[in-house]
């Protein structure tokens, strides 16, 4: 008997049927533009096929030129193009997967001088104003979505899915926001949602019964004027009438200022939505968002949230989840940590994507894990995340690796990162990794340090050096005063005062001021917390799902935190693309005090002196803690740089970056399968 009965349990969609409840949601690449990208992707989506999840979405592909996110990217609008798209379909299904693709119109938030929308109102994340589509524009577009379905089913897919959320072309129709129209597409809800049924249904005539139509409806848009519940059942309602399969939930604008797939964001937050909607509607539902666990996704279809789960970065984070939860290994699966570094951080830099925890993701074709030709004795010094994962993966090709740290526990620096508020989640990584440490026979050995003599007696071919990172020393006046703590002194436990100052806003100066301000049960845990301090209507009676001017109920800030930093400009500019505004609200709700364009004086008696345009000032407070950067941890490498020995400095000890895991993370893995 499984473990999860109701996550693996097949889906019946009469003409077809789905493995289990695992839907694969969609997420662009980068692959998609890349000059091989068909080859990657095809490699990339065959592995998730083989690791058994029920029905595969790909990333968004536009029907028209004015249809794309940015100049380039992805579009199915002829025969050439479809061509390639087999090379997807035919991995997939040699695999015993399916595979539907996503059909994205981005409107006004394409990146490009040709972006179109329902009205001429500029989105504020796209420095260009959209082109208002004429009536016949808007006849010719709804043709397009059907004629790159009608491509997307002759290439091979087993269905599309139709994006209506996420604010882009379709929601810009539904929303009297962006929708300023006089025609027969704009006015009343029913010409405003004419737009998206027109597409279903004319759709579902040309690719007939037995093609899987997903519509992604958005359920909670969290933006000024989004649509009301009434509104977004009876567009439901419409959508189900038109002929769609099942329809996927959708949840925020991508303007909107709410968080909703950070790892600060509660597991499963928004399945109460979906919840809400199956009892309008017949055909399947799928809930979607922060669901990264075997465990969560059966809590919430057994509870009845959904009909199936979405599930996009736990796939890239793992591959085999569904394989895994099916064999009884959940504890082998490297689980997302909703960090948005390697995917979504990059493909906003137009960078193809990855992962944080799984640096293969996207890179199957140039990252592969193949058993060595000589088995290799092989010493790790550091246990953090580079040392990590390269000895797991060094011994998986079979090598002979011990792994050595000073510390008692795993871990390096994840195991600060772990106990700051919001980042709870760093505790699966080190439960994976400790997982594989004994999967792979890894002889480890903790609570060492390890002197130059006692790696050069010849019992090791190679050593490899991730000692990590050290603190950056400031020479300011006062450095040594009993005030002055470092951020490494402070997360193991150091007493903090009740008003404190905070040198350096980097990415450890937010962490640090996320953990002082903090006391109690955190927000990313405890869901009415979460929905408090964001201002979201758990009962959905306002419109947008947002109580939208209402200032946030959050918990009093455990300490008064003033957060400094040289630059002139905004503080924690350097910060994740899709995750710094989290943290700087979060803060700001914390009511911390942010200084930017400072030059340190000095500590004393009295607190931190500082000047600021010319004018000197003092903070009063009880502790200043140093948050000022990292240097490179190397002397255990400069004591064995002249012994003979084949020496390998990864991560860290490489080369100091503000707790970049995901460097350090790719750096171990990309050696461990080299050596």
């Amino acid at each position: 008997m499984t473990s999860y009965p109701h996550l693996l349990a097949p889906l019946d969609l009469g003409f077809t049927s789905l493995k289990n409840r695992v839907l694969m949601g969609s997420m662009h690449t980068g692959l998609e533009e890349h000059s091989n990208g068909f080859e990657r992707m095809a490699a990339y989506y065959g592995e998730r096929a083989s690791g058994e999840v029920g029905l595969i979405v790909t990333g968004g592909v536009a029907p028209n030129r004015s249809g794309w996110v940015g100049p380039f990217s992805a579009k199915l609008t002829n025969r050439k193009e479809m061509q390639e798209h087999r090379m997807i379909t035919s991995a997939v299904h040699e695999r015993g997967g399916k595979i539907a693709m996503q059909i994205l119109h981005a409107g006004r938030y394409g990146y490009h001088p040709l972006a179109v929308a329902p009205s001429r109102i500029k989105s504020p994340i796209s420095p260009f104003s959209p082109w208002p589509l004429p009536g016949f524009a808007v006849e010719k577009t709804i043709q397009d979505y059907v004629d790159c379905a009608a491509l997307a089913q002759e290439a091979g897919y087993d269905g599309v899915e139709i994006m209506g959320s996420e604010g882009y072309l379709i929601n810009q129709f539904i929303v009297e926001l962006t929708n300023k129209r006089k025609d027969k597409w704009g006015g009343s809800f029913e010409n405003r949602i004419r737009f998206p049924v027109e597409i279903v249904k004319r759709t579902r005539e040309k690719v007939g019964k037995e093609f899987i139509l997903i519509y992604r409806l958005s359920m909670l848009d969290l933006v000024n004027d989004g649509s009301n519940w009434e509104e977004i059942v009876g567009l439901g309602k419409a959508i189900e009438d038109a002929g769609a399969t099942i329809i996927n939930t959708g949840i925020g604008w991508h303007e909107a200022r709410v968080p909703t797939i950070a790892t600060s964001v509660p597991r499963a937050a928004f399945t109460f939505v979906t919840k809400k909607m199956k009892s309008e509607l017949s055909i399947p539902l799928i809930c979607t968002n922060r669901i990264n666990t075997p465990e969560v996704a059966e809590k919430v279809l057994a509870e009845g949230h959904a009909d199936m789960v979405s599930m996009a970065r736990p796939l890239l984070a793992d591959a085999d989840f569904v394989k895994k939860a099916r064999e009884g290994r959940s504890e082998e699966i490297n689980t997302c940590i909703a960090c948005n570094q390697a995917c979504l951080d990059h493909v906003f830099k137009r960078k193809i994507a990855s992962c944080l925890v799984n640096p293969r993701a996207c890179h199957e074709t140039e990252i592969n894990v193949q058993e060595s030709k000589s088995s290799k004795k092989i010493a790790v010094i550091g246990a953090g995340p580079a040392g990590l994962s390269f000895a797991c993966t060094a011994a998986q090709r079979g090598h002979k690796v011990s792994l050595f740290d000073k510390a008692k526990e795993i871990g390096g620096q994840f195991n600060m990162a772990k106990i700051i508020p919001g980042k709870e989640e760093f505790h699966e990584t080190l439960r994976y990794y400790d997982k594989q440490l004994k999967l792979h026979d890894v002889d480890l050995r903790l609570g060492r340090e390890v002197a130059g003599q006692e790696i050069t007696d010849g019992k090791y071919d190679d050593v490899v050096i991730a000692t990590g990172v050290k603190p950056r020393a400031l020479s300011i006046p006062g450095i040594d005063h009993e005030k002055v703590l470092s951020y490494i002194q402070v997360l193991h436990g150091a007493p903090v005062g009740k008003e404190v100052a905070i040198i350096g806003a980097g990415g450890i100066g937010f962490d640090v001021a996320e953990f002082l301000v903090h006391e109690g049960e955190s927000p990313s845990t405890d869901l009415s917390l979460f929905l408090k301090e964001w201002g979201l209507d758990p009962k959905l009676e306002v419109r947008g799902g947002i109580n939208h001017g209402i200032k946030p109920e959050v918990a009093p800030p455990a300490r008064k935190v003033h957060l400094l930093q040289r630059t002139k400009g905004k503080i924690g500019a350097k910060l994740g693309k899709t995750t710094g505004w989290i943290h700087r609200a979060s803060l700001k709700h914390k009511q911390v005090n942010m200084i930017d364009g400072v030059s340190y004086n000095k500590v004393d008696d009295e607190g931190l002196h500082y000047t600021r345009d010319g004018k000197s000032h003092v903070l009063k407070v009880d502790h200043v803690i140093i948050c000022a950067g990292q240097l490179p941890e190397r002397s255990l490498a400069d004591d064995l740089r002249d012994r003979n020995l084949n020496i390998h400095l990864i991560g860290g000890a490489y080369e100091a970056r503000e707790l970049d895991a995901k460097y350090a993370i790719d750096q171990g893995t990309r050696l461990g399968v080299s050596i």
